[in-house]
């Protein structure tokens, strides 16, 4: 069954032990091959109901925005929230471990086999599953947007404007995050004041 995006709080399941939550981390990461936001997504949401959809949508906003890696930072943001500490390195660990281990053999056999051209086509045919993986997980989460405090056509300019910093202008994102994001944050505290 899956939870909708407003599943109440009593309706939420929650990890039954570290070991679950080991377990389940290192199901999310074996998963996550490129674009790991729509599996953990689906994962903690709809599958686990560990998260509603708008506490997911907060909690990876605070994880893009904290240093290190997206996931993990994610990944400790819960193990913590279930089981203090431990949890939180429970969580990483689960996320890692395994991981690691597949990264380093796939490694070696790349070393090997890199320039067979059946290799080469393999990895290219990977990256646009990827880039598809980012897209579905970026419309699947668009729907927040209708809760959202700050009117569409303004988060549309925002988009829009981080895009353009970003991607054409080549502004490092140590400055369009405080400028571009700060700038979001005044007009949400501002319409939600009002």
């Amino acid at each position: 069954m899956t939870a909708s995006p407003s599943t109440a709080p009593s309706e939420r399941s929650r990890p039954s032990s570290l070991a679950d939550l080991f377990v389940s981390f290192t199901v999310l990461a074996l998963q996550g091959f490129g674009g790991v936001l729509a599996v953990v997504q689906r994962e903690l949401v709809e599958r686990k109901r560990w998260l509603t959809q708008d506490e997911f949508i907060e909690d990876w906003a605070v994880a893009q925005i904290m240093p290190g890696p997206n996931v993990v930072n994610l990944s400790i943001m819960i193990g913590a929230r279930w089981f203090g500490p431990a949890g939180a390195l429970v969580a990483v660990a689960g996320l890692l471990v395994v991981p690691l281990a597949l990264v380093l053999l796939l490694a070696a056999l790349h070393a090997r086999y890199a320039a067979h051209p059946m290799v080469a086509g393999a990895l290219r045919g990977m990256a646009a599953v990827s880039a598809g993986l980012i897209a579905a997980a970026g419309l699947r989460l668009a729907t927040a947007l209708a809760r959202n405090p700050i009117p569409l056509p303004w988060s549309l300019a925002l988009v829009g404007a981080s895009f353009v910093l970003l991607a054409w202008l080549r502004v490092p994102l140590v400055w369009v995050l405080p400028t571009v994001g700060g700038f979001g944050c005044l007009l949400a505290w501002r319409r939600l004041r009002a």
